[in-house]
């Protein structure tokens, strides 16, 4: 009864909100998107959608068939995808999704390896999900995601590949700079330099500042951890950063990494895939690199 391309004609009138855009979006005419969904309603006994003027809205049918097209037809297209790279004798693609600004350098180490490894697949970095990483990986978007905060879903599978601790960076002559660990209220008066990430998904907030119930004099985002860590080494404030990739860059720059807090905060970051591909040659080897992978600077 519900065919594949009833769930692409509601999936555009959603997204378009006119038959006029899901007509011109699936190369149909309207007249015969319209005939579809007649013969569908017919079937089901219900309406699909509603009109408000020349505007088109899902019914309640309609919004459990617009579920339904977002959870198969990205599946449908990324088998369709894989089968045809199949068929042209290549062996796919493996698009990687980043949650983690700084793990970029350590992802480098384990796709070069990769890359020699298996020359007929093709690696991608899609750094555009690091705010929706788990949508991406149920939506066929990505196929790996590189995360310090997993969230546990059913279909999904989480691997702890290290672990690390999160500590402040501060330039080497700092006043504080010799301190074995700082305290919030310590740092209230300084400018805290950030990626482009929400607070609460910071831990220098949600695991420093905010349970002491204070906060630094300012905040500023920047996007690249090159420029990040040179505004601190230039004394233009301080930032927090994984210990194994401060201990690289103090190699080149005046920067000195310390304990957040007595006990520090201690992390760990997971590659999540889906289940069902758990079970797939070239992205299993993947996940046997990164487990085997120690970062050494």
């Amino acid at each position: 009864m519900i065919e594949r391309s009833h769930l692409a004609i509601i999936r555009e009138v959603d997204r378009t909100g006119t038959l006029t855009g899901a007509a011109d979006s699936l190369c149909l005419t309207q007249s015969a998107l319209s005939h579809a969904i007649k013969k569908l309603e017919v079937q089901l006994g219900t309406a699909v959608w509603l009109r408000e003027g020349r505007t088109l809205r899902l019914s309640q049918a309609g919004q459990q068939l617009l579920a339904l097209a977002n959870r198969l037809i990205p599946q449908i297209e990324h088998t369709e995808m894989q089968i045809a790279q199949i068929a042209k004798g290549q062996r796919g693609s493996l698009r990687i999704g980043m949650e983690c600004h700084p793990c970029y350098q350590w992802l480098l180490k384990i796709v070069a390896p990769f890359l020699r490894d298996w020359p007929d697949v093709d690696v991608d970095v899609k750094q555009a999900f690091q705010f929706g990483g788990i949508a991406a990986l149920f939506n066929y978007d990505i196929d790996v995601l590189v995360t310090p905060d997993p969230l546990h879903k059913p279909g999904l599978k989480f691997t702890p590949v290290f672990d690390y601790e999160q500590v402040i960076v501060l330039p080497e002559n700092h006043l504080l700079a010799d301190q074995e660990w700082l305290a919030p209220s310590q740092l209230i008066d300084e400018v805290l330099l950030s990626y482009p990430v929400e607070v609460e998904r910071l831990d220098i907030f949600n695991q420093f500042f905010l349970p002491a119930g204070c906060a630094p004099r300012r905040h500023k985002t920047i996007e690249t951890t090159d420029i990040l860590l040179q505004m601190v080494a230039a004394e233009r404030g301080f930032t927090a950063l994984p210990d194994w990739l401060v201990a690289e860059y103090a190699k080149k720059m005046p920067l000195r990494g310390i304990k957040m807090g007595e006990s520090g905060v201690k992390k760990q970051i997971f590659l999540g895939q889906r289940e069902s591909e758990a079970e797939d040659e070239y992205l299993s080897y993947f996940m046997v690199l990164a487990g085997k992978s120690i970062v050494e600077f």
